[in-house]
């Protein structure tokens, strides 16, 4: 039962990072993108401030301005830079499709610089996806969007942050680090008022409605992917997190008029089964190191 409601809570968080990714896409049209980042950023920070006073926290614990959770909060400024860069620019299934990779950085930064065991059939299975990606980004062909480009650095940056997640203070609280991530949305925005073209200016009444649905999905995918983690078996509800795919390609063929090509669903495909085996891989190579040790 703690399983199904675990994937329940992912499919839920997914589809709620969906709905902030709409409203990010839908209002850079017309607002610079980086606005859009600050102002979620400052409305999010707002709520995880009041999280954590209700909780009796303080965002300025001494132990959370360490140089782990600083650095942890700088890669959430890289990701968002390049996510949110490449949603006001890049079709939103593409970002999506290209996006799923990152489970498949995480397992190779995880062999690189944790010192992770992965065996030849996990490794095979990360250079497999990235051949996905590589159908989907298509470098070096006339359809290709240097723009894309912006999805592999939040890519690297999510993957980062969850590697440097493993080994920083547990005695940090989850309002904290949500604070310091949010926080680095305002970097993020400011650097890309900087670097995108885009209207900075005052919002309508629609507009701040957008604002006020991006800062309440966000919240609450956040804290729905937390919630499942914490409840089900990273095993049984870490594949669901794929599902977040699906909801961008049908957002964006109902919203925004996309039609991702063959192509990009056969690259979004092998992204998915390559990232799929990886768990499988992981959950029989931990189920064997804990009979080992048995």
């Amino acid at each position: 039962m703690n399983n199904l409601n675990g994937i329940l809570l992912v499919v839920a968080s997914m589809a709620a990072f969906t709905m902030e990714d709409t409203f990010i896409k839908n209002l850079s049209s017309s607002v610079a993108v980086g606005q859009v980042l600050i102002m979620l950023g400052l409305g999010s920070m707002a709520m995880f401030y009041v999280l954590a006073r209700v909780q009796g926290h303080s965002v300025l614990m001494p132990r959370a301005w360490r140089m782990q959770p600083v650095l942890r909060a700088v890669t959430e400024a890289i990701s968002a830079f390049g996510f949110a860069g490449a949603l006001s620019l890049v079709d939103i299934s593409t970002v999506a499709a290209v996006f799923q990779a990152t489970p498949l950085a995480i397992t190779m930064g995880a062999a690189l610089f944790l010192g992770e065991q992965v065996g030849w059939r996990r490794w095979s299975a990360v250079c497999v996806g990235f051949i996905g990606v590589l159908m989907i980004i298509r470098p070096g062909l006339d359809t290709f969007d240097p723009a894309v480009l912006l999805v592999l650095l939040a890519v690297a940056g999510v993957a980062t942050r969850d590697l440097m997640t493993r080994v920083m203070d547990s005695a940090v609280p989850s309002s904290v680090i949500s604070f310091q991530g949010f926080l680095m949305l305002i970097p993020a925005g400011i650097a890309l008022l900087a670097l995108l073209p885009g209207e900075t200016r005052m919002l309508h009444g629609l507009e701040w409605a957008q604002i006020g649905g991006g800062v309440l999905f966000g919240v609450l995918g956040y804290y729905g992917i937390v919630a499942a983690m914490r409840i089900g078996d990273a095993s049984a509800v870490t594949p669901f997190r794929y599902t977040r795919l699906l909801f961008s390609i049908l957002i964006g063929m109902i919203v925004f008029g996309e039609r991702p090509d063959v192509m990009t669903l056969l690259g979004a495909a092998l992204i998915i089964a390559s990232g799929l085996y990886t768990v499988v891989r992981e959950q029989r190579a931990t189920r064997a190191a804990r009979l080992a040790a048995a």
